[in-house]
């Protein structure tokens, strides 16, 4: 049954270490020196070394072993001192653990230390100062000063040796704990008269190879009779002391009695020089006896203490005995926490259960004083975990989110069970590393920049910016423009999007009559693996630009033609002549149209409306006005800086058409005209002519009647006038002529391929000559116009052109008369 128990005990310490290997060196050794094969000794290879991420766990400061994984071999670190290490005690030895992680090993290694004979016996003190009475009795004993030699075994102190002399032995004696002293003993009487003084030497020597000493002078005065000596009580005095007493705290009282009176019965009280260590712990009254605490104890480094004292007298008669103090622990160490491993940044996709580290706990003190827990402080997704002994492993205990939390200062704390517990903190900055879990997103769904027309290509338009809560490549977010369509082109060939900083670029100069708005769709995507992305809607609106100048669609200016408004001389202030229409292509404040007058034959015959550009008297005709009028009129938009458009407009002041004609007629010989034909083949064109048009004035007559209440707007292709505004009627009705028809013939030789072209209504009181048409009509087109009032005058004009040479004929209808007039050239 009892082999049955060890195996048992043997197999649960083989489950928890996998292996406890011990080694022997010397001390001394130089660094790099093998202490052993760890991988030949564990039974296991090299790469499982490495694959175990292998490591050397002491919990002291100073690492006097070193791994090397790629061997498989301990060699050492640091120098090895034993005395350093170890003092006296014996066998001297340190331990550490072998950490092999998946699966996690642990092997307990102990080295042990042997003693070289490095020191040499010394005492505490080089002389040694004795004052003996010559009345001394035979056998009185003299406590010598003891050798200290940190070497151990047969290397350290092994014996004592006194100088030949005549009087004193030497006796040797060990303590229990095995330290060895000697005492002088007085074998022959003392004859002061002799040898008042004498030199001795006590020499301690240790058993090495070679044999080392050490030696002291003892310088003895004899003294006149003194020949009783102190006598303790007590050979072996005990007591116990707290750690980390305050100084001061009594100990024990010791005491001696000495049969002599007077100054030869005083006694003294002092350490022995045994331990010359004791002074800087504890302290004696001299006097009483009393010892007391004058420095720390430490339970942790020494649990007892041995103290020789000595009680002498005046006569230096002497006697010793021995204070034992126990030393009481105490819970005064807090845990040790040490960190074997430890993983940082962690990623936040880890599950439940990561390791991220590993470490160690221990406890200096005793008991329940060394016994400990940890935990973590704060509410945080990890948790401690207990593994082998004095091993924590620190793990995740739910899911991670870097954009909720991107670190953790997690504080493990180790907690003792002593009264009062201690405890030990220690904090761990746990980064979190990113994943891309995260797609950009745009702050607005719908983003909308305005951009004036005429822009200049590659001018900044907008600038999007897309947020990513990843960081990093994860973070860095790329635009692209998706590819539509606006129009038949592709979106690429109005703008572009810089793929670093999301700025909108107008890849070519808009035109506002051309395009107004722009609606296309921006990607941002992630820098991650895969990456994520999101769309956003981009509403480019072009904005106009006083780019147009007004464009003078009524009265139109022609190089051949001249356009003249009739206005008779009966005419009163406010008579309308003619309106001036024209258009602006852009829009808002820069299509508001002005009109002003700024030349004039005579300024204070006619004015312009502001806003309707409408021309009219400002004074009663007179007989003294000029038949021939030039107005300048300029129309002005209110764009900034405005444009404008300039108009000439001829009026022709005239109850008749041979006032008219006696003016306009030197106009029309001003012209370079290339006369080729003759007055007989003008004749014959003239009747011809004639012929025609009275026969189309009929026809176009009993049209107007019958369609008197409708409406055809059109547009025409001819170079005179290619629109017109609508009528309006005169509001003085005092105008002679009311409406004007113009008709164009044009002929070559031969005239059975002439084409006949008719005209169409032009605005009341509008005399038009052209003659300077050249060239052969390719069609005819009939136009019509419907008249507002049936019964006010007509004018019709006629233009016949016949290959190079052309002539003009008019014929005007007044109140109750017709007039024919013929143009030649």
């Amino acid at each position: 049954l009892f082999i049955i128990r060890i195996l048992l005990i043997l197999l649960y310490l083989i489950c928890n270490v996998g292996g406890q290997i011990r080694y022997s060196i010397p001390e001394e050794m130089k660094k790099g020196s093998l202490v052993g094969n760890i991988a030949s000794d564990l039974g296991i290879n090299v790469q499982r070394l490495r694959s175990g991420l292998a490591r050397i766990v002491t919990g002291e400061n100073t690492q006097y072993t070193e791994l090397k994984t790629d061997k498989g071999i301990f060699v050492v670190n640091e120098r090895i001192d034993r005395e350093q290490l170890c003092g006296d005690i014996t066998p001297c030895s340190f331990s550490f653990d072998l950490i092999l992680e998946n699966p996690m090993e642990l092997n307990h290694v102990t080295v042990e230390v042997l003693d070289i004979n490095d020191n040499s016996p010394s005492f505490h003190q080089h002389d040694m100062q004795l004052t003996i009475g010559e009345s001394a009795a035979t056998g009185a004993r003299f406590v010598l000063p003891t050798a200290n030699d940190p070497d151990v075994g047969v290397n350290g102190l092994q014996e004592y040796y006194l100088s030949p002399n005549d009087n004193f032995v030497l006796k040797r004696y060990s303590n229990s704990d095995g330290r060895k002293y000697a005492e002088m003993v007085l074998e022959k009487p003392l004859d002061r008269e002799r040898y008042p003084n004498l030199s001795l030497k006590l020499i301690a020597v240790d058993g090495g190879t070679p044999q080392k000493s050490g030696t002291v002078n003892i310088d003895i005065t004899v003294l006149d009779a003194n020949d009783n000596s102190p006598v303790f009580n007590q050979t072996v005095y005990k007591a116990s002391v707290k750690e980390n007493a305050p100084k001061g705290t009594f100990i024990i009282r010791v005491n001696a009695t000495d049969a002599d009176s007077g100054s030869n019965g005083l006694i003294y009280y002092s350490f022995s020089k045994m331990q010359g260590s004791i002074d800087s712990v504890f302290e004696i009254d001299t006097n009483t006896g009393v010892i007391s605490l004058s420095g720390a104890v430490d339970f942790e480094k020494n649990k007892k203490y041995e103290i020789g004292i000595e009680a002498s007298d005046q006569g230096a008669l002497t006697d010793s005995s021995k204070v034992i103090v126990d030393v009481i622990d105490l819970n005064d160490n807090p845990p040790v926490i040490h960190v074997m491993s430890f993983t940082s940044p962690v990623s936040e996709d880890s599950p439940p259960g990561t390791t991220i580290g590993i470490i160690n706990v221990k406890d200096l003190d005793s008991g329940h004083n060394g016994h400990v827990n940890c935990r973590i402080e704060q509410n945080a997704p990890f948790k401690v975990k207990s593994g082998l002994k004095n091993y924590y492993t620190l793990v995740t205990d739910a899911v991670l989110d870097r954009e909720s939390v991107s670190d953790y200062n997690i504080t493990v704390i180790a907690t003792d069970a002593g009264t009062p517990s201690l405890l030990t903190k220690k904090t761990f900055n746990i980064k979190i590393s990113d994943v891309n879990d995260n797609a950009p997103v745009f702050p607005q769904a719908v983003y909308s920049a305005p951009i004036v027309e005429n822009n200049s290509p590659g001018v900044s338009v907008l600038t999007l910016r897309a947020k990513d809560p990843d960081e990093n490549q994860n973070a860095r977010i790329s635009y692209i423009l998706e590819d539509t369509q606006i129009g038949a082109s592709p979106v690429s060939e109005y703008m572009s999007v810089n793929a670093e900083s999301g700025v909108i670029h107008a890849v070519k100069s808009f035109d506002y009559e051309q395009i107004k708005e722009l609606v296309f769709t921006v990607k941002a995507q992630d820098g991650g693996s895969p990456p994520l992305s999101s769309n956003v809607s981009v509403k480019i609106l072009i904005q106009d630009q006083n780019d147009n100048p007004p464009q003078v669609l009524y009265p139109v200016q022609t190089g051949g033609s001249m356009v003249a408004e009739m206005v008779p001389r009966s005419a009163d202030v406010g008579y309308l002549v003619t309106k001036v229409v024209a258009v602006d292509v852009d829009s808002g404040q820069n299509a508001w149209l002005s009109y002003k007058l700024q030349k004039a034959t005579d300024r204070a015959l006619f004015e312009v409306g502001f806003q309707n550009g409408e021309i009219r008297t400002i004074r009663q005709v007179s007989d003294k006005d000029a038949v021939k009028q030039r107005l300048s009129v300029i129309v002005e938009d209110n764009g900034q800086p405005s444009r404008s458009a300039t108009v000439i407009v001829n009026v022709a002041v005239a109850d008749s058409f041979p006032e008219v004609l006696s003016e306009f007629t030197d106009f029309a010989h001003d012209k370079e005209y290339n006369d080729n034909l003759t007055f007989y083949l003008v004749l014959a064109l003239a009747v011809v002519s004639f012929l025609f048009i009275t026969c189309l004035v009929v026809i176009i007559s009993v049209r107007i009647y019958r369609w008197r209440q409708s409406r055809i707007l059109y547009h025409s292709s001819l170079p005179v006038i290619p629109y017109y505004p609508p009528r309006y009627s005169d509001t003085l009705g005092t105008g002679t002529l009311q409406h004007v028809y113009n008709y164009e013939v044009c002929r070559t030789t031969d005239s059975r391929k002439s084409d006949c072209k008719f005209g169409r209504a032009a605005s009341q009181n509008v005399l038009i000559m052209d003659p300077s048409s050249t060239g052969t009509m390719q069609r005819i087109q009939s136009e019509k116009s419907i008249l507002d009032e049936p019964d006010s005058p007509l004018e019709i004009l006629i233009r016949i052109s016949a290959g190079c040479s052309c002539y003009g004929l008019f014929l005007v209808r007044g109140t109750g008369w017709w007039t024919l007039i013929i143009f030649l050239r």
